[in-house]
């Protein structure tokens, strides 16, 4: 395959209050996998993960409403039903079908609520890390002290307080992958906190049991040193029974940028199977006849 198979690609579509932003590699690879990203991120998290998948799939990352270089809509404010009609509205004007969904955190849910939408128009759903938290601890969370709320100072030190809160759950010596965090969360100032606050508005245990009710197929992946997402572990698979789990050794909160060629590996191991599947389902596809002459019929 070309090195161009593989390059990533940025463009903009056109919504109803502005513009969404996407990245896009593997166009006409395969078929196509939608991936939305943690809270305060942008589709860089994807950066490095876009051309593994993009070998053999075509994969677009969403910088979902109001964050990275796509518009919110200022009517609709921030919520996960509103990520969610970001992606839903990309998928419709990048004309994908059958789409495989792929969400981070903030970005499971994301994908969560697109699935439970429109489960006809999505293939699977990748949730990684996801949340899911009771209504109780959702409205403790929303009156605690936040993730990444920091007032902004003339002296610039609420840049190194940024930082600090995010030092313990990224992996030792990647201040590279800080870097970028910081970055993304600059980009949105004082809205940082939003997409926190809009997960723990949005009701995960209801609607995990109205994905598990569409027979669509899950992967639950997660890393095991992610100090918020691997407890959450023992409650997915109980919502999703059928659900395959993978669990990634030292995988931390940024999972797909601190391991992006086992997050990769996980995700095209999902999908791979999937399409097997699919293949074996065409094949053992009867016609009239055929079905006819194994009963005896005729």
């Amino acid at each position: 395959m070309s090195e161009d198979a593989v390059t990533i690609r940025r463009g903009y579509v056109d919504v109803p209050w502005g513009q969404l932003h996407f990245a896009r590699c593997g166009e006409g690879n395969g078929a196509p996998v939608a991936m939305a990203h943690q809270t305060p991120r942008s589709w860089d998290e994807y950066r490095d993960v876009l051309p593994l998948l993009g070998r053999d799939y075509d994969t677009v990352a969403l910088d979902t409403p109001g964050f990275g270089a796509s518009d919110l809509d200022p009517r609709a404010g921030d919520s996960i039903e509103h990520y969610a009609d970001g992606l839903t509205l990309l998928i419709d004007e990048l004309g994908l079908d059958q789409v495989a969904l792929v969400g981070h955190h903030t970005g499971a849910l994301v994908t969560l609520e697109v699935a439970v939408r429109c489960p006809t128009r999505v293939r699977a759903v990748v949730l990684s890390s996801a949340p899911l938290r009771s209504a109780d601890e959702r409205a403790a969370a929303l009156a605690g002290p936040g993730v990444d709320d920091v007032t902004e100072r003339p002296d610039g030190s609420h840049l190194t307080e940024l930082w600090r809160r995010r030092l313990a759950f990224y992996p030792a010596g990647r201040s590279d992958l800080l870097r970028r965090f910081v970055a993304d969360a600059l980009r949105v100032g004082s809205r940082a906190e939003e997409g926190h606050r809009a997960v723990n508005r949005y009701p995960a245990p209801e609607r995990a049991e109205e994905l598990r009710r569409t027979g669509l197929p899950v992967l639950v992946l997660v890393g095991s040193a992610d100090p918020f997402a691997y407890p959450m572990l023992a409650r997915w698979r109980e919502a999703l029974p059928d659900a395959k789990v993978i669990e990634l050794a030292t995988g931390m909160v940024p999972l797909p940028d601190q391991l992006p060629v086992p997050f990769a590996a996980a995700v095209a191991e999902f999908l791979r199977a999937l399409d097997e599947r699919e293949e074996v389902a065409e094949l053992d596809v009867q016609t009239p006849d055929t079905a006819a002459s194994k009963s005896g019929a005729g």
